[in-house]
């Protein structure tokens, strides 16, 4: 395959074009001689079906009564009657096997085994001339009211059906070839033909190296439409790369906007995302003022969410890098994120489960705390109403693993390429999911997505970082 990808490529097509047409042959000349051969064999068939059904009607009285002389006669004026000498012998038998007459008594006489016979004697409903031998056997009961009396072996001569089928081979191969040889020159000539135009604008292409320069008016032919067509699209081409680096430039400028959308909508997502649990604090400060103890807890949420919102927008503005050496990881974590997102289960009639192991190590609290409210407010939108999301922390083999699944209709394919991928984020969607992908990435940690039983499960696992003595 390599040394034909050098030829040239007029060589290539014809040789292309020679090898189709030689699998076309074989394939048409295939069936051409299978319909032959099947209508040979019917036609083989009903001749010996014919024979063999009139002897058998002509004979079973006399092999009943064991009359040989008028077996002999009417094998005798059966054989006369034949016309194209297709019948070569026949054989009559009594129902023990033994001769009673037969075409050649030199061959067959009487009382002689049949069984010398039988070998490779087929019924008349398998004869076939396709085994290629000249001389076919042909074996048939002999019956009378029911009752078997004996058989009949018969030698039919196939020799002209083997020769017409061998006949029709060899026109098949002669035509086939001469086709093929004429269709490949033509192809050949036709191809050259064809790339004429081609090897003109390769030519102009190749010396014009980083720069090319169009092909004169003069060069172009005038009689050939599509040959002229092809030459001025391309000095339109040439024409155009001058206007195709002044979009590029525009592009350029247009993508710094883009970025700029992009940063806006995922500061105003990720602020957005956690001020409907500090408006249920405020709510609970407003309803329980008379009870210190709630005012001091919904205060120190409220304390912790706005400074996490701080560090989103401060880490959104940088890219998208939160602050990795601040606040570690602690259980008061887990709570503040249960008071800021069970609210919205709540709404939706979903189920909420919750199950959180104790993590030693340190982990940053700012990025961990944004990847579980990610993903759990992506799972609470999915799930439908009155559904389940589920929440898991463990930490096992120095890692800590955060497990959300939802019975929703699982991630489509281009969230899926936002959650686990790095390619370019289409426009279009939010920006959480990708920005779950970016902080798990920072953390040195992993990501695994998995749809099982109608429950769509991601799992997240961040290496746990030993604590610093002071």
């Amino acid at each position: 395959m390599g040394r034909f990808g050098t030829w040239p490529i007029t060589v290539r097509v014809a040789a292309a074009t020679g090898a189709l047409m030689i699998v076309l042959g074989l394939v048409a000349s295939q069936q051409v001689l299978s319909t032959l051969g099947r209508l040979q064999d019917e036609r083989l068939r009903e001749f010996a079906r014919l024979h063999v059904e009139g002897l058998a009607v002509a004979l079973g009285p006399f092999a009943l009564h064991k009359d040989v002389w008028e077996i002999y006669d009417t094998l005798d004026r059966a054989q006369q009657n034949t016309s194209g000498g297709r019948i070569l012998f026949t054989v009559v038998a009594d129902e023990q096997g033994k001769v009673l007459a037969a075409t050649d008594p030199l061959r067959a006489p009487v009382d002689a085994d049949i069984a010398d016979f039988l070998s490779a004697a087929v019924p008349v409903g398998d004869v076939s001339a396709a085994e290629g031998t000249p001389v076919v056997r042909v074996l048939a009961p002999l019956s009378v009211q029911g009752r078997t009396v004996g058989q009949i072996v018969t030698e039919l001569d196939v020799g002209d059906l083997i020769a017409e089928r061998r006949n029709t081979a060899l026109v098949l191969l002669v035509g086939n070839a001469l086709t093929t040889i004429i269709l490949v020159l033509a192809g050949y000539v036709l191809i050259a033909r064809l790339l004429e135009p081609v090897e003109l604008l390769a030519s102009h292409m190749g010396e014009a190296g980083d720069a090319p320069h169009p092909i004169p008016d003069t060069a172009i032919p005038r009689t050939d439409s599509v040959l002229a067509r092809l030459l001025r699209n391309y000095n339109g081409m040439v024409a155009a790369i001058g206007a195709r680096a002044e979009a590029e430039r525009r592009l350029a400028e247009r993508e710094r906007f883009v970025s700029l959308g992009r940063l806006s909508s995922s500061l105003a997502h990720e602020i957005n995302n956690p001020l409907g649990g500090l408006l249920n604090a405020v709510d609970t400060v407003r309803t329980y003022a008379d009870r210190p103890e709630v005012v001091r807890q919904s205060a120190d949420l409220l304390d912790r969410g706005l400074r996490h919102l701080g560090d989103v927008s401060r880490a959104i503005l940088e890219e998208n890098r939160l602050d990795r050496s601040g606040r570690p990881l602690t259980a008061t974590d887990f709570d503040d994120l249960r008071l800021l997102f069970e609210p919205e289960t709540t709404r939706r009639g979903q189920h909420l489960g919750w199950d959180i192991a104790q993590v030693s190590g340190e982990l940053p609290s700012a990025p961990l705390r944004q990847i579980a409210l990610n993903l759990l407010l992506n799972a609470a939108s999915a799930a439908p109403e009155g559904g389940s999301v589920l929440f898991q922390v463990r930490q096992e083999d120095g890692a800590v693993t955060l497990t959300v699944a939802d019975d929703g209709p699982g991630l489509s394919r281009t969230a899926r390429a936002r959650l686990m991928s790095q390619a370019p984020v289409a426009l279009g969607g939010g920006v959480g999911l990708r920005l779950v992908h970016d902080l798990v990435a920072g953390l040195g940690g992993s990501i695994s997505y998995n749809r099982t039983e109608g429950m769509t499960e991601i799992r997240v696992s961040i290496p746990l970082r030993e604590a610093v003595a002071c």
